[in-house]
């Protein structure tokens, strides 16, 4: 590495909490590192302004639609619930606790609600979205304003924002402001809501009736505490971790809010078996007695119900004979052409149903050559990426690049190939990229998709940072060891993809860039990291390294702060695009990053504005945001963080790392990040020692799921 010689005035020390976490627009919670959601921008920036084949779709739009079947699905798969089951093996404590209030539920001492389930039989494939159907009445009904009118009654009368009306309208649905009044604690159904705002308001409205004793404030806050938990990745929470949770939040008994939340069909518990018993020769004594481990679980239904969906379809992938088509010898030809780790991705997809394929940059090659081998077959072959800069990455790899989408326009019928009778894509092969950034809600309906015989290949790089939704559904996978697994040997080149696989090893090295690949710029402060990069970008990079400011990007781990996105935005606009912001902050060549919907960043440019909203340009196509929704879903975009950079590459990047970043940082944050860099990256650096301690020791955070003990029933059931 070498170090950028150019000096620089410095500025005043500032105060900073970058690391802290913050609301965003679309609700995501912005804390950093270890895997967590940074943002509401989430992955890669996608959108998709116009379809593939003529139709004119905006992403938003097809991110509707993509939600549209979400809900559905769910509605089905409630439909077709089976009533409650015994979990085998023994419960004491919490957990017989637990079990008993079911049992009390289904002789109905209490309202009738599913708590412990069987896995439900595979739902059909969604109904077909094909691109000529119009997606623009897709999105869900915007609440009437004479409810929304009511609602602010409500809120008013509570010393809630008014503002919060529209939000509380659409999350409650019909009847929202009897609702409230009856319960003011769902007013934490809402986005960005916390528990002691929902008190203050339950107490203007019940006065001496509000207390934390409430059984009605019990119900909200453990509902509250498991979305909390999704928004932080996981699907489920372990029946002692919430408890403790409740605890923490004044909820006097945590049990009895847990048991009341199942009895009301607001949450669902789950007993996992861990191991079997210890044989025991026959005669021994206690084996009566014998207690199988579990783990007791609680989580929401959507969630719930999409990881046993994903569990389902996982296993009909794994456990079918793919289709008879083509030759085993021109499957065999095609990989003897292929050689090396291509040659083991090609045979094990000609043999399996699901295939797994990890490796850095350079492995989306080995996915390019198994993408053209299949077409050569005759085969219907699409790939999916996260994104629209994954696709063009990947366009440039493939002969024909007229079979490539994102994952958001394959599922809403945006893109890709259409839907076959039965609702299922009309396709043999599906190779999805970013394989990583699938969450379960996604991953559930791609599996869904797919036709009986049909392959899927998931790749990725392990090593980046996983989804902004809950699930990890990629390492989850690769720790089963359920279905092939292909490393790809092809290191990413030059001194970057050196520095990049060392961080991804635990190891911070010491490369040699004498091409400034790599430049490292101390700084002693916020304020002079926000300085130095501002030179970097506008200055420093487009003299030594021919990169212009617009391919260049800046990566931060944070919104807040004095180095956050905020701050970096602000004095980059100053500096590259100074204006006024008369358009709701914004002038013509700002560059942008936008939120069509939660977990979903689309990377674009200020166009202008008029009476239908701002106008941006978005990798290319033309996407129009209404003045309502621009302050939800429109942020300034020079600088991201890395949650909403991960996917996308650029020439140059500028990673910021200010002091008060020490403890956001994570080997897979600083992955990504440095990871983002194709030709150059600078490091403004301000953590001293606790870089190369968190590439050494700081792991991704866990996330709790069930999906590798759903795959194990699974494949016990087969056996």
């Amino acid at each position: 590495m070498s170090t950028e010689p150019e000096s620089t005035d410095g500025g005043e020390p500032e105060t900073t909490g970058g690391g802290e976490p913050e609301t965003t627009g679309g609700g995501e919670p912005e804390t950093t590192g270890g895997g967590e959601p940074e943002s509401t921008g989430g992955g890669e920036p996608e959108t998709r302004g116009a379809e593939t084949q003529g139709a004119d779709v905006s992403e938003a739009a097809a991110e509707l639609a993509a939600q549209r079947i979400e809900r559905e699905r769910i509605e089905r798969r409630k439909a077709e619930r089976a009533g409650p089951v015994e979990a085998g093996g023994k419960l004491s404590g919490t957990a017989a606790d637990l079990l008993a209030a079911v049992r009390a539920v289904e002789s109905g001492a209490k309202p009738a609600a599913t708590v412990f389930e069987e896995p439900p039989p595979r739902r059909p494939a969604p109904e077909p979205v094909r691109r000529q159907q119009p997606l623009a009445d897709s999105s869900p009904a915007a609440p009437e304003a004479q409810l929304v009118a009511a609602v602010g009654l409500v809120l008013g009368e509570g010393g809630a924002p008014e503002t919060l009306a529209a939000q509380a309208a659409a999350a409650l649905g019909e009847g929202a402001d009897d609702l409230l009044r009856s319960d003011p604690w769902q007013l934490l159904r809402v986005a960005g809501v916390r528990p002691e705002q929902a008190d203050g308001f339950a107490r203007a409205l019940l006065g001496a009736e509000s207390g934390p004793d409430d059984d009605r404030r019990g119900r909200a806050v453990t509902v509250w505490l498991l979305e909390q938990a999704a928004l932080a990745g996981h699907t489920a929470l372990e029946m002692p971790a919430l408890v403790a949770a409740l605890a923490q939040r004044a909820v006097p008994d945590p049990d009895a809010a847990v048991q009341s939340a199942l009895a009301e069909g607001d949450a669902l518990a789950f007993q996992d078996g861990l191991e079997e018993p210890d044989e025991r020769e026959d005669g021994e004594e206690g084996e009566e007695d014998e207690e199988r481990p579990v783990r007791v679980l609680v989580g929401l239904e959507r969630y719930a119900l999409a990881e046993e969906s994903l569990a389902d379809g996982l296993a009909r992938l794994i456990n079918s004979v793919p289709k008879e088509d083509g030759p085993a010898e021109e499957w065999e030809r095609a990989a003897t052409a292929a050689g090396g780790s291509a040659a083991e991705l090609i045979r094990a997809v000609a043999g399996h149903g699901l295939v797994l394929h990890t490796g850095g940059e350079a492995s989306r090659a080995e996915a390019a050559v198994l993408v053209d081998a299949a077409r050569g077959m005759g085969l219907r072959v699409w790939a999916a990426t996260h994104g629209p800069l994954g696709r063009q990455r990947f366009s440039a790899l493939v002969r024909d690049d007229s079979g490539i989408a994102t994952v958001t326009g394959l599922l809403s019928g945006a893109e890709g190939p259409g839907r076959d009778r039965e609702g299922a894509l009309d396709l043999d092969l599906l190779v999805v990229l970013d394989a990583p950034q699938l969450d379960v809600e996604t991953a559930a309906l791609l599996t869904e998709s797919l036709p009986d015989g049909a392959r899927l290949v998931l790749a990725g790089d392990p090593s980046v940072l996983w989804s902004v939704g809950p699930g990890r559904v990629f390492a989850d996978l690769l720790a089963a060891r359920r279905c092939p697994q292909v490393a790809s040997r092809r290191p990413d080149p030059g001194p970057l993809g050196e520095l990049v696989s060392g961080v991804g090893a635990g190891e911070l090295l010491q490369v040699n860039a004498s091409d400034k690949e790599v430049v490292i710029v101390p700084v002693r402060d916020a304020g002079e990291a926000v300085h130095r990069t501002v030179q970097l970008v506008a200055d420093s990079v487009p003299r030594a390294i021919g990169v212009p400011a617009e391919q260049t990007v800046v990566v931060t781990p944070g919104h807040g702060g004095a180095a956050g996105t905020r701050a970096l935005n602000a004095a980059l606009k100053e500096r590259l695009n100074p204006g006024p912001g008369r358009f709701g902050g914004f002038d013509p060549g700002d560059r942008i990053a936008y939120s069509p919907a939660p977990g979903r960043t689309v990377p674009g440019q200020v166009v202008g504005a008029d009476a239908e909203g701002l106008r941006l340009t978005c990798a290319g196509a033309p996407v129009v945001v209404p003045k309502e929704q621009v302050e939800q879903c429109v942020r300034h975009g020079w600088a991201l963080t890395a949650h909403q950079a991960v996917g996308g590459r650029w020439p140059a990047v500028v990673v910021v790392l200010p002091g008060d970043a020490a403890q956001a940082l994570s080997r897979p944050w600083v992955y990504t990040a440095f990871g983002r860099a194709e030709r150059h990256l600078s490091v403004v650096h301000g953590v001293e020692q606790a870089l190369p301690r968190a590439v050494a020791e700081v792991a991704a955070k866990p996330r709790t799921t069930r999906l590798p003990l759903l795959l194990t029933a699974q494949e016990t059931a087969a056996g």
